[in-house]
């Protein structure tokens, strides 16, 4: 298997099928069929082992998948089989849900520490962790080997915080911000606003009304 030459939109969705397989585990499930995947996630279940057998054999005709067994092998495929340690900067209303997210930790990642530069948020809970002073930010990513940052600060302030990320070693960064920022050769930014990404959708449910309107006609 060269991952190289893997679809790039066969890895985007590995995480959805991950996603459902967690789900079902936790409801009690055992095995789990390609079509009842397709029915939670919306894809072909064609498309679905498809995908699966770019990285080797996987369940059995009649039987459909071990869920435990398919969960581990995402895991191994994804990189999600062992700790990864992440930063928050920004204690607001969004840092502190994704602090509190019970999803990361099933997945791999744990939330090491939520940092701001407001006093009034500093010493107070974002999850179950404390929120540190955004100055001890390069020192706890170096000391804890953090290699994902997560930016959910105004977006005035995003650039200076990708800067600190990146020169204190982060490899990863999630912007949350509306910014538009910059990252050196060797960080991989993933922008995940979701005023952009509700500007995405509406373009398609823009379109589809307009259809229907001249249906209509």
């Amino acid at each position: 298997m060269q991952l190289e030459r893997i679809p790039h939109g066969v890895i985007s969705r590995l995480p959805s099928y991950l996603g459902v397989l967690l789900q079902l585990r936790q409801s009690g499930h055992s095995t789990v069929s390609s079509a009842r995947i397709g029915e939670i996630t919306d894809i072909n279940p064609a498309q679905i082992r498809r995908d699966l057998a770019h990285f080797g054999q996987f369940g059995k005709r009649g039987v459909g998948y071990d869920i435990l067994d398919l969960i581990e092998r995402l895991q191994a495929i994804l990189g999600s089989d062992h700790v990864h340690r992440i930063v928050i900067v920004g204690a607001g209303h969004l840092g502190s849900a994704i602090a509190a997210y019970d999803g990361l930790r099933a997945r791999g990642f744990v939330v090491v520490a939520v940092f701001d530069s407001d006093a009034t948020k500093i010493g107070t809970r974002a999850g179950d962790l404390v929120v540190r002073d955004v100055s001890e930010l390069e020192r706890t990513v170096r000391e804890q080997a953090v290699r994902i940052g997560v930016i959910a600060v105004p977006a005035t302030a995003a650039q200076e915080v990708a800067d600190r990320l990146c020169s204190a070693g982060v490899r990863v960064i999630l912007n949350y911000s509306s910014a538009m920022i910059s990252v050196p050769a060797g960080v991989t930014l993933h922008n995940t606003d979701p005023v952009r990404e509700l500007l995405h959708t509406l373009y398609y449910l823009s379109r589809a009304e307009e259809m229907a309107g001249l249906q209509a006609e």
